[in-house]
This record gives C-alpha cells, sequence and structure tokens, in this order.
C-alpha cells in the first residue's frame, strides 16, 4: 500500500470513527443547555445571514459596533452559509460546523504526528489519544470535576460551554503545523501556501486558538531551524505568518486589533509583567539546552518542537493556576491546547520506549494505563448532547419573542441568558450584546453593571435612559433565567410599569422616556457643560445628562434604518441644538441632506453620535462607509491571493 494511500485511508477511518463519537452533533438543533455561549454565535449568524455579503454596521448589540469588530469571520460567515445552503436553522448549521471541524481536527493530530515524527503507529495513538484524552485532568482537579464522565476537555468546552469557534481553531491548530514542519524542512512551495492558508483559517475562526498558534509556531521555527542550521528555513518562516496576514488583512485591521486588546479587562485580568519576564527566562532555558543537545541534528528536530511546546503550555496554564502567573488574556482557556501538547509529548516519549527492545513492555503498559480514562468517556459518548425540548417551550425564546413581538424596534436591556439568545431568533436591539467582545463603547459595562448589581432604582433607571432603553427584562432569583445577574430585582417593582409578567419570576418593565427611539434634539450649551461620568454611581452627572437628553421643551425626532448600514433621521433643529443620535460613535460615519455633507462628531458624554445641522426642518441621511484600512487590507488580501497562486503553480511544475 502506498504512502498516500495510508494516509487517506486512515484520515477517513479516524474521521469515521470520531464521527461516532460525536453522532448527535451532527443531528441536532438545539442542545438543552440555555446557559451555553453558543447562543451568541448562533444569534451573530442569524443577523449576518439577512445582510449579505457583508454589513458593515451592527447596530443591534453593545448600542451599535463594527460588525467585524465583534468576532473572526469563519465561524459566523461559514454558520450562516450552510443555514442558507442547507435550508436549516441557524442551531443546526452551528453544530454541524463544529462537528464537521471537531472530527476534522482528530485527523490533524494523525496529519502532526506522522509528519512530524515519521511514524504511522505514533499518529494513530496519538489521534487516539486527542479523541479519548484530557491529560490536563491528572493536573486540574476543577476542570475534571468539571466535566461529568471524564468527556475530553475539548468537547466538554464545546458541548458545555459553547466554546465552538475555540475548539474548531483548535482542530485546524493541528493541521497547520503539520503543513508549517513540512514546509519549514524543505522547499515546497504549494505546502508553503497550504501552511499559510491553515493559519489564516485559525486565526479567522477564533483568538485563543490563534494565541496558541502564537506561542507554537516560534518553537516550531527554532527547532526546525536549529536542526537544519539553513538560512532559507528563516525565510520560510517568515513567509508563512506574512501569508496568514494578508489573508485575513481585509478585518484583522489595526483598529480591530485595538478594540479587541481594549475589550480583554472586561473578560480577563491584565497581565503581569513579572509572569512574562518568567515565562520568557523558562523558554530562555529551554533555548539553551535544545541548542547545546539538538544542534545541526535534524532528526532530534520534532522531539525539540514536542517537549517546547509541552513546556511552554504548561507554564502558561499550569503556571496560573498553582503559582498566579498570569502571562496575558485568560491562560485557563488554553487547557483544551494543553491537552494536545501532553498527548504530543507523551506519545514522544512512549516512542522512545518503543525503540529500545528492553523497555517495549512498559510503553505498551503505559500506553494502556494512559488509555484507561477514556473507557470510562466511551461508555457515555452521546452524553454531551442533551436534546431539548420544543423551542416553543423555552423560556428564552418565549421572553425574547414576546420583546420582539410587543416592542419592535425598541432598545431593551435583557441580562444573563436571556442577552445571550436576544438576536438567535429575531432582531432584538439592545445595550448590551453577545460575549462582551468587539465592544467599541466602553461605558456599556459601567451601565450594566449599575443596572443589574446596583441597589439603587433610580440610577438604573438613569442610566437606561442615558443608553436609548426603552424597556428592561429583569428576571428575579426564581425566574427560568440561568445567571440570576440581578442583585436587587425587586427595585423596580412599583416604580417603572410593568408591561409583561410571565407569572414566573420575570417581569418586563417600561423606561420612561419623552421620546421613544434613539433620536434626540439636544441643546449643546447643556451637553458641553456636563463633565465625564466618574463612575456608575455618578448620580449628578446621570441627572444632568438625562436632563438634557430627555428634555419634554425639545421637539420630537425620528431614526428609521434602512439595513444595517443607513439610516434616515427626521428633526426640526433651532439656532444652538444638535441632532443626537443614541448610537456608538464611528468616524466611517457620513451624514448628508440634498447633497450636502453634515459634521458628525462624538457626543463627549456617552460616546454617542452629534450631527451639527442648520436651523430648520431635516430629512437626513446617515451612512456607514467602508473604513480605508478595510479597502486597503483587501488589496492585500487580493495580492496574497496572486502570490498563493504563483506558490502553487510553481509547486505543481517542481513535482
Amino acid at each position: 500500500m502506498t504512502g498516500k494511500r495510508t494516509w487517506l485511508i486512515d484520515s477517513l477511518i479516524l474521521i469515521c470513527l470520531t464521527g461516532i463519537l460525536i453522532q448527535p452533533l451532527f443531528r441536532i438543533e438545539y442542545l438543552d443547555n440555555w446557559k451555553s455561549i453558543e447562543s451568541t454565535f448562533i444569534g451573530d449568524a442569524r443577523m449576518l445571514s439577512e445582510h449579505l455579503p457583508h454589513p458593515g454596521w451592527q447596530p443591534l448589540w453593545y448600542c451599535g459596533t463594527r460588525t467585524d469588530y465583534i468576532y473572526p469571520p469563519a465561524l459566523r460567515y461559514g454558520t450562516a452559509l450552510l443555514a442558507l445552503a442547507g435550508h436549516v436553522s441557524f442551531a443546526r448549521a452551528y453544530h454541524l460546523y463544529t462537528a464537521l471541524f471537531y472530527v476534522f481536527g482528530i485527523a490533524a493530530v494523525y496529519w502532526l504526528v506522522r509528519i512530524g515524527s515519521g511514524s504511522r503507529g505514533a499518529a494513530w495513538i496519538a489521534a487516539a489519544a486527542a479523541a479519548l484524552l484530557s491529560p490536563s485532568f491528572l493536573l486540574l482537579k476543577d476542570v475534571r470535576h468539571d466535566s461529568i464522565y471524564w468527556v475530553p476537555q475539548r468537547l466538554h468546552a464545546l458541548a458545555e460551554w459553547g466554546e465552538g469557534p475555540h475548539i474548531s481553531s483548535l482542530c485546524v491548530l493541528p493541521a497547520a503545523l503539520a503543513a508549517a514542519f513540512a514546509a519549514l524542512r524543505k522547499k515546497r512551495p504549494a505546502v508553503l501556501a497550504l501552511a499559510g492558508v491553515l493559519s489564516a483559517l485559525v486565526v479567522s475562526i477564533n483568538f485563543y486558538g490563534a494565541t496558541a498558534l502564537a506561542i507554537l509556531y516560534p518553537i516550531l521555527v527554532w527547532s526546525v531551524w536549529n536542526g537544519e542550521r539553513n538560512s532559507d528555513v528563516l525565510w520560510r518562516a517568515a513567509a508563512i505568518p506574512a501569508i496568514a496576514y494578508g489573508l485575513c488583512a481585509f478585518w484583522l485591521t489595526p483598529s480591530y486589533v485595538r478594540i479587541t486588546l481594549l475589550n480583554l479587562k472586561w473578560v480577563a485580568q491584565p497581565p503581569e509583567t513579572s509572569a512574562r519576564i518568567i515565562f520568557a527566562a523558562i523558554l530562555a532555558v529551554y533555548w539553551f539546552l535544545s541548542r547545546r543537545f539538538a544542534r545541526g541534528s535534524p532528526g532530534r528536530e520534532w522531539r525539540v518542537f514536542v517537549f517546547g511546546a509541552a513546556l511552554a503550555l504548561s507554564v502558561y496554564v499550569l503556571g496560573y493556576l498553582y503559582f498566579g502567573l498570569r502571562v496575558t488574556g485568560d491562560p485557563v482557556r488554553l487547557d483544551p491546547e494543553l491537552d494536545l501538547a501532553l498527548i504530543l509529548a507523551g506519545m514522544e516519549i512512549l516512542r522512545e520506549l518503543w525503540i529500545h527492545q528492553k523497555l517495549r513492555v512498559a510503553a505498551v503498559v503505559l500506553g494502556v494505563l494512559g488509555f484507561l480514562p477514556g473507557l470510562r468517556y466511551v461508555r457515555h459518548a452521546w452524553f454531551p448532547f442533551p436534546r431539548a425540548a420544543p423551542i416553543a417551550n423555552v423560556y428564552e425564546y418565549k421572553t425574547t419573542q414576546w420583546v420582539h413581538d410587543h416592542l419592535p424596534g425598541e432598545r431593551v436591556a435583557p441580562s444573563g441568558s436571556i442577552r445571550y439568545w436576544f438576536d438567535a431568533w429575531a432582531d432584538n436591539a439592545q445595550p448590551d450584546g453577545g460575549s462582551a467582545q468587539g465592544m467599541l463603547n466602553q461605558i456599556i459595562p459601567v451601565a450594566a453593571w449599575q443596572i443589574q448589581h446596583g441597589d439603587r432604582a433610580d440610577l438604573a433607571i438613569q442610566w437606561l435612559q442615558a443608553l436609548g432603553a426603552d424597556a428592561v427584562v429583569v428576571p428575579d432569583k426564581t425566574s427560568f433565567e440561568v445567571y440570576h445577574d440581578y442583585a436587587k430585582p425587586e427595585k423596580f417593582r412599583g416604580v417603572l410599569p410593568s408591561l409583561y409578567d410571565d407569572g414566573h419570576g420575570t417581569v418586563v418593565y417600561g423606561v420612561p422616556r419623552v421620546h421613544a427611539g434613539i433620536a434626540r434634539v439636544v441643546e449643546d450649551a447643556r451637553l458641553k457643560g456636563i463633565p465625564s461620568f466618574t463612575g456608575g454611581d455618578d448620580s449628578a452627572g446621570l441627572t444632568k445628562y438625562v436632563a438634557a437628553v430627555e428634555d419634554p421643551a425639545r421637539p420630537a425626532a425620528t431614526l428609521a434604518w434602512e439595513g444595517d448600514d443607513e439610516a434616515e433621521v427626521k428633526a426640526s433643529v433651532k439656532p444652538g441644538e444638535s441632532i443626537l443620535v443614541q448610537e456608538t460613535f464611528d468616524p466611517a460615519w457620513r451624514a448628508s441632506e440634498n447633497g450636502r455633507t453634515l459634521p458628525i462628531r462624538v457626543e463627549p458624554v456617552m460616546g454617542f453620535m452629534l450631527i451639527d445641522a442648520p436651523a430648520g426642518l431635516h430629512d437626513i441621511r446617515l451612512r456607514f462607509e467602508k473604513p480605508l484600512e478595510n479597502r486597503l487590507g483587501e488589496v492585500l488580501f487580493f495580492v496574497t491571493l496572486i502570490v498563493l497562486a504563483g506558490l502553487v503553480v510553481r509547486g505543481v511544475f517542481r513535482a
């Protein structure tokens, strides 16, 4: 049997066997797991599908933000296109997407180990271990206890916590590393192109996978260069990330990176300089030792990479859990990547034992013992996929549908699992959003905390008015809502009018506003006299701001959306007045009337848009233009495609 044929047959067998393990994921629509954040990806794909090919603005989350900022594009567009092409629900399409990548990921582990070690048997064992085991369970008690029946962490994170993008990115990671390993060792233009494409795919699905790639790729480059001692390795090593960025340039813009890093403070603690120094020092020791014992030895490249990867991810994840070393982000989230690294290292240890005839029995015993925990998972392989009740009976569905049916077009503030599922079935505008990613307006978390966790109804109401919210959904501790974010849900009782009470602890309250909608005529002098808020409990500042915005002496203004990127604003303005649009300011917005451009400036208190218009009656067209950085990124993207085509053609002719 030829080598290429064994690769194909082995890969197909692994894909089929893994498909059996997760078979319900290919068919299921909704999991009975309404706390899962997968809801935000399902809702995001639904919203995108209605505005293809690419809306520039997302008006339903975070009081408006750029569509690109919310999440990398691969999963969101993949889910949307699968739903449209297959005529299935977006929930079904999301689960199908993640299932396809999951089975691909186990085969990718096989490819990585077979390319790296050259051993077919080792590749099979490593792939089986990735499908059945989580070595980190031995080291992380809380993680082990969180996974009933010891479901492997990659699958547990996917099914229980909705980490579909992260795990899908992880599944591409071994394939990207395998292609890079092959491309760095020898001059293979087509494989070099493939490595760049797969690396771009890792980044385009999820940033946790991208973080792991950023950690492991330099180790891979060092391992190969240290063994080959050929300057061509460095040129090829630079070409792969250049190709990857070129393919991502149309969305991974400088402002995207800035906003993503800015929002990290809402989901993770800041990194520590001391932790980074310790991390760098440990890697320096690894560099010194590997240089000393593997320099100029191509046969040791794979071993240097494997143990370097295990060391780096162990320090990154375990260093935080055991010693509080926070290198960046939330290190625990890379636990599935740590599993992969430990499996590769364990496989290399078994392979080394097997090479020595006298130690083969020890290798077999250790291998069998290592796989024993997987039996517990295999006996309950379909446990992670509980099927939900009919959607019409689900609390989150009924609540969000009531809002859509009775408060159409109004901005409403939900919380907890309702917030997660708020846009899964219909367009519902909210001041907050899916998962605190891509949030352009940084005052929203401050307001949300005060609304949900503060004990003062007056402050919460003022924040709701300042955010342009017409209603608020308040589940109490007896409700079916999962997270119960409200510390004092009773604070609104008797203070706000009840619009809807489900009889089970959830009430939708109306927020008093002088006019509905998010357009206002405001007096410039009153806004200029309001300083920036000192915190969520700045009652004096909030009172002044709300009085200026909710002024009954000012005439009503209206805003009507036409798609996601355009809106029509109608207002009558007097001298000394401006038009406030309670939508987050972005420099890419343009305002025009009868062919004349009107200035838009940032409202200094809440970060919304102020349109400067002369006195009179106005019918203004608001339009979001594609930013220059995205247009330049598109040019780089197409240039990269041309380069890729050249590499592939060159590789074909070389073959």
